[in-house]
């Protein structure tokens, strides 16, 4: 499993050397987006919105809008000092709460802590205690230059960080729209469906669920590619050197045409007169 992390946690004086590994996965299908007319993929390239040049990576700088159209720009040294002056501290468990006190809603990501060498005992130690005191132990750590709350938890027999959102990142329920403000149901119905619920209550089992989007969608590709139900995308003609010779050239002769023709006219001598003599007949 993918080390995407190492440090280390403690709790008192306890210090355990740990590494963090991604517990989930996204199995979204990716669709690559093509034009329709060739099938090539389409390319997405940052472009200045005002020079209408196409950017390299060296010639972007990130910034923070204060005001509209206003920035305060940030050099990647600033925010690289900032970023390890944080990292290197050890994550420290702040506080041990109750699981069932923290509502899903602040819920992020989770990830797997595995013990790094030397902190085999001081991490068993954390599993049995937070087990004993059915609590969780709340702590911050910065994960890919962003300082996240955490809580440390025990999932079957391994420990678990769940990053959460800070309060201030979850929005008020009070600007909900729409919400009725009291309940306006009758008895008769209320009790319709609290029987409803009571018949489809049964005990979770994640593996009795699954995604039949994606399931289906699967089938529809897998379905396609075999009945050659597919399409191959245009490559671009390479450009000789000898093909952009010649077009240079006869562009040339195309260009110069009009002026030799009029260099000619310009030289052609002009045409004599002719002088006609009149003799006159003597008498």
């Amino acid at each position: 499993m993918h080390t995407m992390w190492k440090g280390s946690i403690s709790f008192g004086l306890v210090n355990i050397p740990i590494k963090l590994h991604t517990a989930t996965e996204d199995k979204d299908i990716k669709l690559r987006t093509l034009h329709k007319k060739c099938h090539s993929p389409v390319k997405y390239e940052k472009v200045c919105s005002v020079c209408e040049e196409e950017l390299q990576p060296d010639d972007i700088v990130k910034a923070y809008e204060y005001t509209k159209g206003k920035y305060v720009v940030l050099e990647d040294e600033e925010l690289e000092s900032l970023r390890k002056e944080n990292e290197d501290k050890a994550v420290e468990i702040i506080d041990f709460v109750k699981m069932e006190e923290i509502d899903p809603i602040y819920y992020n990501r989770s990830y797997y802590m595995s013990p790094n060498e030397g902190g085999g005992k001081a991490y068993s130690l954390l599993r049995k205690a937070l087990k004993e005191s059915q609590k969780v132990g709340l702590a911050k750590i910065i994960i890919r230059a962003k300082e996240q709350l955490a809580i440390v938890r025990v999932y079957e027999n391994t420990l678990v960080m769940e990053t959460i959102h800070f309060p201030d990142e979850v929005r008020s329920s009070a600007d909900v729209p729409s919400v009725p403000a009291e309940d306006k149901v009758t008895d008769k119905e209320l009790d319709t469906a609290i029987m409803l619920i009571d018949q489809l209550t049964t005990e979770f089992n994640p593996e009795k669920y699954s995604d039949d989007y994606r399931t289906a969608l699967l089938e529809l590709i897998e379905n396609k590619r075999t009945g050659q139900e597919t399409v191959t995308a245009k490559e671009k003609e390479p450009v000789t050197n000898v093909t952009d010779l010649m077009a240079a050239l006869q562009a040339s002769i195309d260009r110069t045409k009009p002026e030799k023709a009029e260099t000619v006219k310009k030289k052609e001598p002009a045409k004599r007169k002719r002088t006609v003599t009149k003799v006159k007949k003597q008498a």
